[in-house]
C-alpha cells in the first residue's frame, strides 16, 4: 500500500510503499478516506514533544475516517505518541473498541477536518465549561479549527450571543463565516485595550471565555466575564503564562479550568465525536479546510506547518 512516512524527525514525511497492516485480534483494518494533519502530528513528529522521540519510520496520522466493511467509521491512533502507524496511508489497523461509526449521509472530509479539534471545542464549552442556554459567549483563537467550531457549538448550544477574538485578518474572516456576533482584533499585548473591547463587544458581562490562546488575550476576557464567570483554558498557542490579575478573579469569584481531551473516557470520546458528526451532516458544522492526494503529504505537512494552508489540511489516500 501507499504511505506517507516520517523518515527523519524533523522533516516533513515522505510517500513510499510499504506492507499493509494486519488484522491482529481486537483489530479492524480500515480503509482510509481522509485523514487530517494536526497540529499533534506536526509536533510529535519533531521529535521533541513531550511524548519522547519516536522510532521511525512511522506513518503518522493521529486521527482518520475510514471504512470498515459496510461502515463509515472514526478512529484515533497513538501515531508518534507511542510505537505503531497512523492514519496517513491506504489503510490502517485500528482497535475495534476505538471506532466511531459515523452516520451515512456525513462527508468524510468534513469529519476528518473537525475531528479532536472539534471534540475539544464541544467538551470544553459543555462538559467544562457548562455552557446553559441565554448564556454569553466569548471565544479566543476564533479563526482557528478549535475556535471556528466553537462558535458554531456555543451557537447551536443556545448562546444568546458568541464574540470572537482573532489576531489576523484572514481569521477574524474565518471567525465572522462561522457566525460571530462581533468579532475583536487581537492586534495588540495591551490588556487595558483588549479588554476594553471585549466589554464595548458584549452586552452586558459575560458568562463563559473558551480560550485557546492564553497569555494577553485570555487576561483581557477575563475582564469580561461578570460574577461567577468560567474560563476555560485548553492551549497556549499566545503564551505558556497569562497575566490575570488576582483582583479580577477575587473581586468576581472567577472559575479557571484546565481541558484536554486525554482526560476524556473512551465514551465521552465516542459520544463527542458522534454529535459533532450530528451537526456536521445537518449542515450546522464546518471549518475552513482544503484536500491534498497523499501523494503530496510532503508540501501539505510544510504548509500546515508553517501556517500558510488556507485552514486544516485534509489527506486523500
Amino acid at each position: 500500500m501507499r504511505a506517507a512516512q516520517v523518515v527523519d524527525c524533523g522533516r516533513p514525511p515522505v510517500v513510499s510503499d510499504r506492507e499493509p497492516p494486519a488484522a491482529t485480534e481486537g483489530y479492524v483494518l480500515v480503509d482510509v478516506l481522509a485523514a487530517p494533519i494536526t497540529p499533534l502530528d506536526l509536533l510529535c513528529a519533531t521529535g521533541t514533544s513531550y511524548f519522547g522521540r519516536p522510532a521511525t519510520p512511522y506513518v503518522p496520522g493521529v486521527q482518520g475516517v475510514g471504512r470498515a466493511g459496510a461502515r463509515v467509521v472514526w478512529f484515533p491512533t497513538s501515531a508518534g505518541m507511542a510505537p505503531g502507524d497512523g492514519s496517513m496511508a491506504e489503510r490502517a489497523a485500528v482497535p475495534e473498541a476505538d471506532l466511531v461509526t459515523l452516520p451515512a449521509s456525513v462527508d468524510p472530509v468534513e469529519v476528518a477536518a473537525l475531528g479532536l479539534s472539534a471534540v475539544a471545542a464541544h467538551m470544553a464549552l459543555t462538559w467544562r465549561g457548562e455552557l446553559a442556554p441565554g448564556e454569553q459567549v466569548i471565544v479566543l483563537g476564533a479563526g482557528g479549527v478549535v475556535g471556528q467550531a466553537a462558535v458554531q457549538l456555543a451557537r447551536a448550544t443556545g448562546a444568546r450571543r458568541v464574540i470572537a477574538g482573532a489576531r489576523s485578518e484572514a481569521a477574524r474572516a474565518r471567525a465572522e463565516k462561522a457566525g460571530a456576533d462581533v468579532v475583536v482584533a487581537l492586534d495588540t499585548d495591551d490588556v487595558g485595550e483588549l479588554a476594553e473591547r471585549f466589554i464595548a463587544a458584549a452586552d452586558g458581562p459575560v458568562d463563559l471565555v473558551l480560550d485557546p490562546l492564553y497569555g494577553a488575550p485570555a487576561a483581557a476576557a477575563a475582564k469580561a466575564l461578570g460574577p461567577h464567570g468560567r474560563l476555560v483554558n485548553l492551549g497556549s498557542s499566545a503564551s505558556e503564562t497569562c497575566p490575570i490579575d488576582s483582583s479580577t478573579l477575587r473581586g468576581r469569584s472567577l472559575r479557571l479550568l484546565g481541558y484536554t481531551n486525554n482526560a476524556l473516557t473512551r465514551e465521552q470520546r465516542a459520544a463527542a465525536v458522534t454529535a459533532i458528526a450530528e451537526h456536521a451532516a445537518g449542515g450546522t458544522l464546518t471549518v475552513a479546510h482544503e484536500v491534498a492526494p497523499l501523494a503530496d503529504v510532503g508540501a501539505a505537512w510544510q504548509r500546515q506547518a508553517e501556517g500558510t494552508a488556507a485552514g486544516r489540511i485534509v489527506l486523500r489516500p
